[in-house]
């Protein structure tokens, strides 16, 4: 079922980045290589660090295919609607979830020490989107103001704490990533954000 869902997670890391690069109005060529590197680009920056080979896209050729196809349908649709937009962030805010809670599971299973583990999970997550940003001109949402990937780091540090309280790994692993997907969720709706510190005037 991980699996599954992984691949859609993909799917929808890859509409995020397809939809930067007509933004940033990029050929096709383009476009396909900001969603494939929004789409993997965290988890394989994870599986190089971890010395992980093959990388994972390299041994199922599933997720290159979803990437293309995800890309493809976004370009053919055109302008999204504001519902279409809506379900996207939803549907990105459980990427983000399942993405670091995966990511820190892969660590874990690495035997990582718990601060790595918590930095290996928010880089699968969040890595693949920072390279989007800066490949697109803008400015990281790692580095804004939203609660992005401090939504991974608190779940993966719920997860984590669980954990070590005796909770069943399956059990704190769903309760990490609801928490990650809510709280990214209840940011959007609400519009918290970090505070931004000021230089003396």
């Amino acid at each position: 079922m991980l699996y599954w869902f992984d691949l859609m997670g993909v799917g929808v890391f890859a509409v995020s980045g397809a939809l930067a690069a007509m933004r940033a109005g990029l050929d096709l060529f383009g476009l396909l290589v900001l969603a494939a590197i929004t789409a993997i680009g965290g988890g394989t920056l994870r599986d190089l660090l971890l010395n992980r080979h093959p990388l994972f896209w390299m041994k199922d050729g599933r997720y290159l295919a979803v990437i293309v196809l995800a890309a493809l349908a976004t370009l053919l649709s055109g302008p999204l609607s504001p519902s279409a937009l809506q379900a996207l962030k939803i549907a990105d805010a459980l990427g983000l979830a399942l993405f670091a809670l995966c990511g820190a599971e892969i660590a874990e299973d690495c035997e990582l020490p718990p601060v790595p583990v918590l930095l290996m999970g928010t880089l699968t997550a969040t890595g693949g989107g920072v390279v989007r940003d800066l490949l697109s001109g803008q400015v990281p949402l790692l580095l804004r103001q939203d609660i992005y990937a401090t939504a991974a780091l608190a779940g993966i540090a719920l997860y984590q704490l669980l954990m070590r309280a005796g909770l069943a790994r399956n059990t704190a692993f769903v309760l990490g990533m609801v928490s990650v997907a809510t709280l990214r969720l209840l940011s959007l709706h609400y519009g918290w954000q970090l505070p931004v510190p000021q230089l003396p005037s």
